[in-house]
């Protein structure tokens, strides 16, 4: 594909994020959420594997594209609930950046590309998706943890261990020695 079709694909997908009535404040700016989220997620990227091709790197982009059309609360609040509002968003997301790249002109190899990663499907086997895996999981740690942990002051000792241990399973061992060398930034109280 050519840079264009690229730039084309970026900028819809910003627009889309853009209409995020959910805003966040960092360095003094306010941002859509998931606006953000996608530019977080985009210098992550460029920062430890910048020599991704364009579907790799739109993949990433789309990892939450409009997320707050499909809210947590029309789900049921436990467990199972949680789980089927995860599935349901990975096909949502996957579908959305695949119709936004299908628009800037990317073809179907492509399409079903940015589908399997960003529908998360065959993590640990699709190079793709776990590439998609080990950039959320680096960006929930650099950006987003500390105010998870801020929401959930009744999470004990043990309950961290578990989450941490869990969003360190998710990662490659190229993510994991990204992570111990210093690349990642963690608030000081993390």
């Amino acid at each position: 594909m050519t840079e264009q079709a690229y730039d084309k694909a970026v900028s819809l997908m910003d627009a889309a994020n853009s209409e995020d009535p959910n805003i966040e404040m960092t360095d003094g700016k306010e941002w859509p959420k998931e606006l953000l989220y996608s530019h977080r997620m985009a210098d992550m990227l460029a920062r430890y594997k910048p020599e991704k091709d364009d579907v790799a790197k739109l993949a990433i982009r789309g990892q939450h594209i409009q997320r707050w059309k499909s809210p947590r609360s029309d789900f049921p609040m436990n467990r199972q609930g949680y789980l089927q509002w995860r599935t349901q968003l990975y096909k949502f997301h996957a579908e959305t950046t695949a119709t936004l790249m299908a628009e800037a002109g990317y073809d179907e190899v492509a399409l079903e590309r940015v589908k399997k990663a960003v529908g998360k499907r065959a993590i640990k086997v699709n190079d793709d998706t776990q590439l998609l895996e080990d950039f959320a999981s680096r960006v929930f740690i650099e950006h987003y943890m500390l105010a998870f942990a801020e929401k959930h002051p009744e999470y004990d000792e043990e309950k961290w261990i578990n989450i941490v241990q869990k969003t360190w399973q998710k990662m490659s061992a190229d993510a994991h020695a990204f992570a111990l060398s210093g690349n990642i930034t963690l608030p000081e109280p993390l």
